[in-house]
């Protein structure tokens, strides 16, 4: 097998982002990819917070993180998964087919909007041992601390401007 450096490799396409061009929040779409049966699968940047400035701790990602996966489902037809950044700066969203960023920005909103604002404990999923692999680290307060930040300056549907009905200019 020959291996290569990682610097050798191709890059993926999220290491060539100007995350000092960026504003979030916003959505970005990244790619398309098709499967060999015409399948396509999208990939989308769900930016919560300013890279480089901000990064929401764990405990309040990981209550987001669960609720959105039950949240987004209910309102983007396609869902995959949604997973968070490593850098916790927002989530990778999958989806079968393609969405406006200006739909996933409208779903994002009025789910960051329920976790903030409506969302009790029994509304987040999977917080026991036999459910999560680290049950212990939520926070619903930390979540809706952040959501209400992030839903006050609405998400943007173009990561380089704010652009949508929900921004705040």
């Amino acid at each position: 097998m020959n291996m290569t450096t990682p610097h050798e490799q191709v890059q993926p396409e999220s290491f060539q982002l100007d995350h000092t061009a960026v504003v979030a929040p916003y959505v970005r779409f990244i790619d398309t990819q098709r499967g060999p049966h015409g399948d396509v699968i999208s990939n989308y940047d769900l930016r919560l917070v300013q890279p480089n400035q901000a990064a929401i701790d764990t405990a309040a990602l990981h209550t987001i993180e669960h609720t959105l996966a039950v949240l987004l489902r209910q309102r983007i037809t396609g869902y995959i998964d949604c997973s968070p950044f490593g850098c916790r700066t927002g989530f990778h969203l999958l989806t079968w087919g393609e969405h406006t960023t200006e739909e996933i920005a409208q779903a994002l909103q009025e789910s960051l909007e329920y976790i903030a604002y409506q969302a009790t404990w029994e509304d987040v999923p999977a917080t026991t041992a036999r459910s999560c692999g680290n049950y212990r680290d939520h926070s619903l307060f930390g979540a809706q601390e952040w959501c209400k930040r992030i839903v006050a300056q609405g998400i943007s549907a173009d990561p380089f401007e704010r652009r949508g009905p929900n921004c705040v200019q």
